[in-house]
């Protein structure tokens, strides 16, 4: 059966789809977009996404970090030129985050606006990536560091796709979900899986459709990300994004803890919600506290200092200038592998 979540946002709400054969409602929301041709950029094949129901140009995209550049976005906007794409036909991504992220971009920036459908094939995808508008690709400094506000028209999160998913991917998908549980989404540990993406995505959906431009409630989104996105830099992306902010979570929870923002007792929820999902929870050996520092200090949240997404007596929130020996006096404290 097939849940339905609305992202309420006035006249870019959108609904997301989630369960079994949700990519079958592909042709109906195509239509809906008026389109008359479609381009559809695929991370899995074209056999895996249906007849988007009009003329339609298949590209062959390729998940990861690595491809999550301008130089992407500028080749996705000469492919939609070329194909003839007008700002009233559709774009259509089919892979996780990255691709969604890289395409939801392109799709911003061509024609100032060309509608976007997503089909989210990842955990961390469906979870988290294909929903909310935020789009972004990655510089040499920092990560998700150019991008945009683009809601798409529909998310179709079929959990079909995640069948096919190796053991690491799905692991990575669950870090997003682990993040949820201090950010208003109650304990999802013991809920099965297409449960667990349910409760996250509604989440998700509340928080954006209070706060659509990241201007104040939206940014607990983040938690666990800000040492998450340092993390991935700092091992060139070996960790995975839900990997590293799983750690990053576990760090929030000491850091909160560090402050007097919570007790004992919470800052080690932190970690055993973590590991209740077969997360790592360690730094990796070879990471630098200080180098750490200098990246979290790139954070797009830090406008003054460092800047953490915390737990705390009303739950989460930004937290600006956070004392840099605590920070780094947390990070010792770290259990880093192989100790």
């Amino acid at each position: 059966m097939t849940r339905v979540i609305d992202v309420e946002l006035g006249e870019r709400s959108y609904a997301v789809h989630i369960g079994p054969g949700a990519r079958t409602r592909l042709p109906a929301a195509v239509a809906a977009t008026g389109a008359r041709r479609a381009v559809v950029v695929t991370a899995r094949g074209p056999g895996s996404v249906p007849d988007p129901g009009v003329p339609t140009r298949v590209v062959t995209a390729v998940d990861g970090e690595v491809n999550k550049n301008l130089t992407g976005v500028e080749a996705l906007c000469r492919t939609f030129a070329e194909s003839g794409l007008t700002r009233d036909d559709v774009v259509i991504s089919c892979g996780g985050g990255t691709t969604t992220d890289l395409v939801g971009l392109a799709a911003a920036l061509y024609h100032r606006g060309t509608p976007v459908i997503h089909l989210p094939t990842s955990l961390l995808a469906q979870v988290d990536a294909s929903i909310g508008g935020k789009t972004g690709v990655n510089l040499p400094t920092g990560k998700n560091l150019v991008g945009t506000y683009w809601q798409p028209r529909a998310v179709l999160c079929d959990t079909d796709y995640l069948d096919t998913l190796p053991a690491r991917e799905r692991l990575n998908g669950y870090g997003e979900i682990a993040r949820c549980h201090f950010i208003g989404a109650g304990d999802l540990r013991e809920l099965p899986l297409h449960e667990q993406i349910a409760a996250s995505v509604a989440r998700k959906a509340e928080i954006v459709a209070a706060d659509e431009r990241d201007t104040g409630l939206r940014h607990i989104l983040n938690y666990g990300h800000t040492l998450g996105h340092a993390l991935e830099r700092a091992t060139d992306f070996a960790l995975r994004h839900g990997e590293a902010v799983a750690i990053g979570t576990v760090f929030a929870g000491r850091l909160a803890g560090a402050l007097g923002r919570i007790g004992p007792d919470r800052a080690a929820e932190h970690s055993a919600v973590v590991e209740h999902y077969g997360l790592p929870t360690r730094l990796p050996a070879e990471t630098n506290a200080r180098h750490l520092v200098d990246l979290m200090r790139r954070d797009k949240k830090a406008t003054r200092g460092l800047a953490f997404v915390l737990d705390g007596p009303f739950g989460a929130e930004l937290v600006r200038d956070v004392d840099e020996a605590t920070v780094l006096d947390t990070l010792a404290a770290m259990p880093r592998v192989g100790r």
